[in-house]
């Protein structure tokens, strides 16, 4: 194997990626490496302000071909026009990346309003779902593809005390991608899941940004605390041919959070 075998191996020339959930974070940082990466970006998020400042960001930094469609993920016209933009735009939809999420509620599950469950569980389950089947329909069953789950390692915790409900979504969302990954591997369509740990994003906030967090990381195997970048190169992985035999997993990127529990 040679040099120009390996950058091949990771290359993602002529393909298209949906990302849902891109206007900053592990959705904008791994949109930046598949755009240095060749491909065609479709990027979406609720707000247009955010999506297109984030396409604009990406279009200077990686020259990549970029559209940015506004879509709030739990509604369903929005999947729709999502899924109707891109084919029309790029004409293919190779690579999809469920990465939007939320987590409105947080402390133990009886103090959960039934408003905020139902929230949590149409962007974090429904949506991932409902947008799969769509590009399903649109594309993949036709051509194959990859999809990607933005789970976390909540999917295999209790939440404690804190994100019980945002984790069932994730336990849920963890068993969606083995059961699409079984039914849609005679289409040629891997399903994954990456379960990240403690990233430092805005939808964290809440659990990195205290004064006891620099003390918890040194408990890790690796003393520090996750950035959007350390997703990058496995969701490269998951999306390139270099993991074309990876299907129906949950790839675990957590700074050894679970093995020093």
């Amino acid at each position: 194997m040679d040099k120009e075998r390996i950058a091949s191996m990771f290359s993602l020339e002529g393909k298209t990626a949906l990302i849902a959930g891109a206007s900053r974070g592990i959705g904008e940082e791994i949109a930046r490496v598949y755009a240095l990466a060749g491909a065609k970006l479709v990027i979406s998020s609720r707000k247009a302000e955010g999506i297109n400042a984030a396409a604009e960001r990406l279009r200077k930094e990686t020259g990549a071909e970029i559209l940015a469609v506004p879509a709030n993920i739990s509604y369903p016209d929005d999947r729709n026009k999502l899924v109707e933009a891109s084919m029309d735009w790029a004409g293919r939809v190779d690579i999809l990346l469920n990465n939007a999420g939320t987590n409105p509620a947080s402390g133990p599950l009886a103090d959960v309003e039934e408003s905020a469950w139902d929230k949590i569980f149409d962007v974090n389950l429904k949506g991932p779902y409902i947008l799969s089947k769509l590009i399903f329909q649109a594309w993949m069953k036709e051509h194959g593809g990859c999809i990607i789950n933005t789970s976390s390692i909540a999917a295999y915790g209790n939440g404690g005390n804190i994100e019980g409900a945002y984790s069932i979504t994730k336990s849920a969302l963890t068993h969606l991608t083995k059961i699409l990954a079984f039914e849609w591997g005679k289409y040629r369509i891997r399903v994954n899941a990456l379960a990240p740990g403690l990233i430092k994003t805005r939808l964290s906030q809440a659990l990195w940004d205290r004064p006891d967090i620099e003390v918890t990381a040194q408990n890790k195997a690796v003393p520090r605390l996750g950035i959007a970048e350390d997703l990058a190169g496995a969701a490269l992985l998951l999306a390139s041919k270099a993991g074309e035999f990876i299907n129906g997993q949950d790839i675990i990127v957590d700074n050894g959070s679970l093995v020093t529990r």
